[in-house]
């Protein structure tokens, strides 16, 4: 007998066909669909016949932060329904909360991101809601929920530099807590720093008052070495721009002055050598310049010579106590601060004054460049003659109230010079 032909069971056909409408209606999805399509088909099955389809989670509503002009965009992950990897972000913009006109995101958010965060830059004025699509090859999943609005800022020009304003000298009387202040900007955020050798910079972060105007706690600059002091200050306006510095300088000098020299010189007149007489000198030297002015008050500057001398208020008074103590007075200065030279010889036994008028009288002469002040002696009567001139050593006591530039105050104890005499 020959072989029996059994026709093809009716259900096996029917899933054959099954599974291939499936695959040609995935092909149709992949080729018609595009980036709208949210839904893509896995492989299919040979055991169940069926064809898998998975599906693109919404992308999470994203979070923005603004510098200037540049936006920062970021978001979570997201995943497929079946936890499979995204493969990309497209972000974009709306000039509202809804509705409006989706603008495609620019510079680093621009085509496909593939992390989870960009940044666009140059964004126009303009309060912006942003949104984030998750893409899967040729799949797209829903847009998400836009983010809250957020405003570029776009005032992009940065602050003018600061004013400071700091002491010329920093000195014994202020090195504990030096004053610092300035203007720069209202309502901006000054960065103050302050260098010097000897010691690591010192930062104060400061904000201006509606006026521009800001001022530094005092700063103690114990630690810093003798020398300069350099201060820098830099304003950020409210839109974040950060303009250049404004910088000043004081000197620091905590050392008082001393006096180094004190020297009686014999005028060459007729009086004779030993004899305290017209044209006789003392000069006193310094170890650095005084302020000119705590010694004569009307003397302003600190770096020229400076004269005092002639006749009715501006008539120099050289007086010689019994004692042969020389002091000065009148000068023409409402407040006149030497003190005294005791002479180191009995060059008198009464009371000499040498003043004279003009050229023919007593001069006070400072040289700030040889840190000297000279005692010149005018028209006057003689004294005595010093018999042991060898011996003779003059002592000075300065008169309290005398300082170097800075403001360090001379000590007001004695000093002996060299021996020397008129």
């Amino acid at each position: 007998m020959s072989p029996q032909h059994w026709p093809a069971h009716p259900s096996a056909t029917f899933g054959r066909w099954n599974r291939i409408a499936l695959i040609v209606a995935g092909l149709l999805l992949i080729s018609w669909g595009g980036p709208a399509a949210m839904a893509f088909w896995g492989s299919v099955s040979a055991g169940s016949g069926a064809a898998k389809a998975d599906t693109l989670a919404q992308g999470s509503k994203p979070i923005t932060a603004v510098s200037g002009t540049n936006v920062t965009v970021t978001w979570t992950a997201s995943t497929t329904a079946a936890g499979r990897s995204v493969t990309g972000y497209s972000i974009a913009r709306f000039g509202s909360a809804t509705g409006g006109t989706r603008v495609q995101a620019t510079g680093g958010c621009s085509a496909t991101v593939a992390a989870l965060s960009c940044v666009e830059t140059g964004v126009p004025a303009g309060t912006w809601f942003y949104t984030v699509t998750p893409l899967l090859s040729l799949w797209q999943g829903a847009e998400s929920t836009r983010s809250v609005g957020t405003t570029p800022v776009t005032d992009t020009t940065p602050p003018p530099a600061p004013v400071v304003t700091a002491p010329v000298y920093v000195h014994q009387g202020n090195v504990a807590g030096v004053p610092v202040s300035g203007a720069a900007e209202a309502n901006s955020t000054v960065v103050l720093t302050i260098t010097g050798g000897g010691a690591l910079p010192v930062t104060q972060t400061l904000t201006t008052n509606g006026s521009g105007s800001w001022t530094a706690a005092p700063v103690n600059m114990t630690a810093f070495s003798p020398g300069t002091i350099t201060y820098s200050a830099k304003a950020t306006d409210a839109a974040g721009n950060t303009g250049p510095a404004g910088t000043a300088s004081s000197t620091k000098d905590v050392s008082s002055p001393t006096v180094t020299g004190v020297l009686l010189t014999n005028g060459g007149g007729t009086s004779g050598i030993g004899i305290i007489g017209t044209g006789d000198k003392v000069t006193l030297t310094f170890s650095e310049p005084l302020a000119a002015n705590t010694i004569c008050s009307a003397w302003t500057s600190n770096n020229t010579t400076l004269t005092q001398n002639g006749n009715g208020s501006s008539q120099v008074a050289v007086n010689i106590s019994a004692g042969s103590i020389l002091t000065v007075s009148g000068a023409g200065c409402s407040t006149l601060r030497i003190g005294s030279v005791a002479l180191g010889g009995d060059y008198t036994s009464t009371a000499l004054t040498f003043a004279g008028n003009n050229t023919s009288g007593s001069s006070l002469v400072w040289n700030p460049g040889a840190n000297t002040l000279t005692i010149t002696l005018g028209d006057g009567t003689a004294g005595t003659k010093v018999v042991s001139s060898e011996t003779v050593a003059p002592t000075y006591t300065p008169a309290a109230g005398l300082t170097d530039i800075a403001t360090n105050p001379l000590a007001a104890s004695p000093v002996t010079g060299a021996p020397s005499r008129f």
